[in-house]
């Protein structure tokens, strides 16, 4: 076994500027996704993006848009509906976000949980968590996702394997 150093490294504003506009990214596809904003999420994917999901794999802007322009309606499926028949509201978060800048290039390990309003009385319910592997790119530059995979813990077929992905991710 050999020991590790450290990976975090102090870099310059360049890296600093790119690392802000990346979470930026993350933020807003996740405020995307728990509004059903189809547009907004599928404009945050590269031309060539790929999305793979529980709900299966779409490539390039157009149809992401179609995978998410029914994701509603696969809330609806999972969770239920409310008392008037709404689909229940889910929230998205991120937490522990491994993000390796490789000039015009990214990757990141993210870690996410959902929580729906789904408990007694409408009380906040982690549904499920997992995390995503993403590959990013500037595009006119702005980050844009290039590939995002999504392991879910309690969906079989997309468990995390027993390898730590960040380890791939620190490499261009």
């Amino acid at each position: 076994m050999t020991i590790e150093r450290g990976h975090a490294t102090a870099a310059g504003d360049d890296h600093a500027a790119d690392r802000a506009a990346i979470l930026q990214l993350e933020a807003e596809y996740l405020l995307a996704l728990d509004w059903g904003d189809a547009e907004s999420y599928a404009a945050l994917f590269a031309p060539e993006g790929r999305l793979d999901w529980a709900g299966g794999s779409a490539v390039g802007p157009a149809a992401i848009f179609e995978e998410m322009s029914r994701y509603k309606e696969v809330v609806r499926q999972i969770y239920g509906t409310d008392e008037a028949g709404n689909p229940l509201v889910l929230r998205h978060f991120i937490t522990n976000q491994a993000i390796y800048i490789h000039g015009e290039t990214a990757k990141g390990v993210i870690y996410w949980f959902e929580m729906a309003n789904n408990g007694p009385g409408g009380a906040p319910v982690i549904g499920s968590y997992g995390h995503y592997e993403d590959a990013m790119r500037k595009v006119d530059g702005a980050w844009k996702f290039v590939s995002r995979t999504i392991f879910n813990e309690q969906v079989e077929g997309r468990k995390a394997g027993s390898e730590n992905p960040a380890r791939a991710a620190r490499l261009p």
